[in-house]
Formats: structure tokens, sequence, C-alpha cells
């Protein structure tokens, strides 16, 4: 039986309002959507629930552990709307099972485009969360878990002792996606490879009526997990709405885990590990390279970037918002450089996805807007706005004569 590393990400970003051209100059509020709804009603369904039978799983079960990653947008929204949230990750992380991964602060793409953004946000996430949770990230997770050669350097020159990512066939060479690499970087890095298949047959199949497989049992699933040795490590990766939020509490998913957990710790050589201990232990003399000169991700079936900058719209809108970081850090405004920022969250992006087939299908699940095109719209007249406020701010002062 191999080791189990659960990953959960939290993450909700600012939505964009109805925000048109008769709204330039106005000074609108640029993040005016239903945010507060929306995240109130995920927080009921799924935050507020999974989080308590986490918090009781760890205590009936003393082997149970595993890792968080906030986004620090949903910490900012978790803090305005739903501050019991906050409290439910401190029970849990003061009972050191419980592990907080480093990330950006906007679940942004800016490792891909500005090292130094990148570098900024890293460390605006981990001032944050050693703010609320008295804790400091040793392990990174990107942004949708997008890695690359280029990435792994960064993030090693922030000083971090692992990162996790995706486990990609055309990369791996039919080498197990249970076993621990290291970056193709001069100084390399210990990474920890998704299990694809079985989170997503938690995260994406387990309602789908349409699915061999289904219903998904507890004794399957451990059958599935079993069948690795015990020195390689199974990594389920996953989005935390998936309890409540993305498989609703009536098709058993809560009640599905909540046994998996007690009945794979019956077991007295089944073992729980946390990103941070599996990485600290590892023997880097012996693991393999994973060498990933193109970036990769955890989404579709690509497991790439075309999720966010696959058309002409995408490419317009994530070219402008990095174009504008000399002149936007030049002005030192912190409410510009924030609104800056939460534009380069990826979902803004994710939103114009025009893919079709089944991700095409998981894209438009995940919008509020109605199309991509409605996304683009909405984003291209409010990044006209703040570079009408950047120029505004960047204009000399004109001297007034005596």
């Amino acid at each position: 039986m191999p080791q189990i590393c659960f990953y959960f990400q939290l993450h909700q970003p600012y939505r964009l309002g109805n925000f048109n051209v008769f709204d330039l100059e106005n000074d609108t509020d640029y993040f005016s959507g239903d945010n507060e709804e929306i995240f109130k009603k995920v927080s009921r369904k799924s935050y507020r629930p999974m989080l308590t039978l986490l918090l009781d799983l760890i205590k009936r079960h003393p082997e149970f552990k595993f890792a968080l990653s906030c986004s620090g947008v949903f910490i900012e929204q978790s803090l305005e709307f739903e501050p019991h949230i906050i409290e439910l990750i401190q029970k849990l992380v003061k009972t050191g099972r419980v592990e907080i991964l480093a990330e950006t602060y906007y679940h942004s793409l800016a490792s891909l485009y500005s090292e130094k953004e990148f570098e900024l946000q890293v460390k605006q996430h981990g001032a944050v969360v050693k703010e609320l949770f008295d804790y400091e990230p040793t392990v990174f997770r990107n942004t949708e878990l997008i890695y690359s050669n280029y990435v792994a350097y960064q993030v090693e020159k922030l000083g971090y002792k692992g990162i996790l990512t995706e486990a990609v066939d055309r990369y791996l060479h039919g080498r197990d996606r249970t076993k621990s690499y290291l970056s193709n970087t001069d100084k390399p890095l210990p990474l920890m490879l998704k299990h694809a298949p079985l989170s997503d047959d938690i995260a994406f199949r387990f309602s789908d009526k349409n699915w061999p497989e289904h219903p998904l049992t507890v004794d399957k699933y451990i059958k599935w997990v079993e069948i690795y040795p015990e020195d390689h490590s199974v990594n389920l990766f996953m989005d935390f709405e998936t309890f409540g939020e993305h498989q609703w509490e009536d098709t058993g998913i809560f009640l599905f885990f909540e046994k998996f957990i007690e009945e794979f710790s019956k077991k007295s050589y089944n073992k729980f590990v946390t990103p941070g201990e599996e990485v600290s232990k590892l023997d880097l003399t012996y693991l393999d390279k994973y060498d990933v000169p193109d970036p990769i991700s955890w989404a579709d079936v690509d497991r790439d970037l075309t999720a966010w900058v696959d058309n002409d719209l995408q490419q317009d809108c994530i070219n402008k918002i990095y174009e504008l970081e000399p002149l936007v850090l030049k002005i030192n405004n912190k409410e510009l450089t924030d609104q800056w920022r939460r534009l380069q969250t990826s979902d803004n992006f994710y939103y114009m996805c025009t893919k079709w087939s089944n991700d095409g299908d998981v894209h438009s699940y995940f919008s509020p807007f109605d199309s991509p095109l409605e996304a683009y719209r909405r984003y291209s007249i409010v990044l006209a706005d703040l570079v009408i406020k950047i120029d505004k701010e960047n204009q000399p002062q004109q001297k007034v004569d005596n």
C-alpha cells in the first residue's frame, strides 16, 4: 500500500461587474459582480461543511493529515464575507497536521510573464499566511499547477524546498506518476506529481452516471490505490469545491470521503503524508529528472496553457495587462496596483476560452458570463479604464505660473 498525499485548493476570484463604455472615467467599481453572493453560497455548500468534516476527521484519526493552498483573493473574501472560514482553517493548522502551501497571492499567471511580479506576489502571499495562520510555507504550488523548467528556476531562487505539479505523459515517458522527481534546473528541487486519474475520479467523475465505474464505492477506490507499491505516493490533488459545490452533498461525496479516511486508517501500515514531509525525507541522489521545457498545468485533457492563452481574445488581454507593469509600479498607488493585480487573476482569461468538446463544457460551467465574448467585452472595457487612470497618474504635473 502506498502513502497518500491530499492537497486541496481554496480559491475564489473577484468577478467583474457589468462594466460598460458609459462607466469609463466614472470611478465605477470594477469588481461589483456577485462576489459576496457566490462566496456565501459556496461557503454554505462546501467550505463550512468540508472544513468542519476535516477537523472532525483529524480529531478522530491521529494519522490523518493533508495540505491546503489558499489564494490571497480567497483569503480577502473570506475575511470580508465569511470570517468563520478563516477561523476553521486556523483551527486546522493549529493541529500540526495541516500544511499550508505557497502560491501567488492573486492566483495569477505571473510566473509566465514577469519574474519580478511573480516574486512580489509569492512574498505577499507568504506574508498573509504568516500573519493569519502563523505558518511559513516550504513547498510551492503554482496557479493551476502550472510548471516548467523556468518556473522551477524561479521557485528555487525564492528558497522553497519542493513543488507540486501535474504528471503529464509526454514528459514522463512511461515513468510512474506515483514517484517523486527532480526539476531540470541547476539546483534541482523535488517534485510531487498529481495522480490525475484517481484525483479526477473524485473531482469530476464521482456523480457521472454515464461513467462505467459509477457508483464509486470506498472499497473499489481503496483497491485502486492499493495496487501501488509501498514506496510510492498517490498524490490526490483537487479543488476544495469538489466537496459540496462541484459534487453536491446529495451525491454522497461527504459520506464517501469520511468513510474512505476511516477505512484507509484501519490498516496500520497505511499512511498519510503532507508535501513538506515527503520532500524533506527524499534522497535526491536517486531521483530522475522531470524535464518540462514547455509549461504544463492540471487543466483540461491537454494539460497545457490553452485554457488561458489559446485564442486572440485571451492573448490580447493578457499581453496588455502585463505590459502595464512598469507604469503601474512607477505610480506606487496601492488601490491602483491592487486593481491591476486582481485583473491578473487567471480566471479572467479562463472565462474567455473558446475550446469546445468536453473541455468547453467545463469552461462554460465555471464561467459567470453568457459567453467568452461577453467575458472579453467586460474585461477589455475595464482594462481601457485602467489605462486611462494610469495615463492620468503618469502625466507630468503642470507648473502653475505665479
